[in-house]
């Protein structure tokens, strides 16, 4: 019975490694969207209802405990969202790696040792 489950664990973590290598490039953080108003009294983002400028797109990360940001243009903005959902779902592949690793040292701790132990030598 251990035997079977180790086997369907090492599928499911070989299944794993191959969507992993499927991924493109990874990068983590957020791409958000803004629409801004500007100090030109007259101007369309302040008429009722404004007209705000925009969209700016921005990518922002940590960095060493410092936030990093980037403004981009749309096509950027497309790519980042594509890396930032690419870096997600490695996060979960490698926490169901995690998993799994886990429930196969389980089950390898819990079997029996098929050596047998050598008698320790007479001094």
């Amino acid at each position: 019975m251990a035997d079977a489950e180790l086997a369907r664990l090492r599928r499911e973590y070989r299944g794993l490694q191959d969507q992993i290598r499927t991924l493109g490039f990874v990068a983590p953080g957020s791409v958000i969207e803004r629409h801004t108003v500007c100090g030109t009294q007259g101007c369309r983002c302040h008429h009722d209802p404004p007209t705000r400028h925009g969209p700016y797109f921005q990518y922002t990360r940590k960095l060493d405990g410092k936030t990093l940001t980037r403004r981009l243009d749309a096509e950027q903005a497309d790519r980042y969202r594509e890396w930032i959902a690419n870096r997600r779902r490695l996060d979960e592949l490698t926490d169901r790696m995690d998993r799994l690793s886990h429930q196969a040292t389980e089950l390898l701790l819990a079997k029996p040792s098929t050596a047998k132990r050598q008698p320790a030598p007479h001094s």
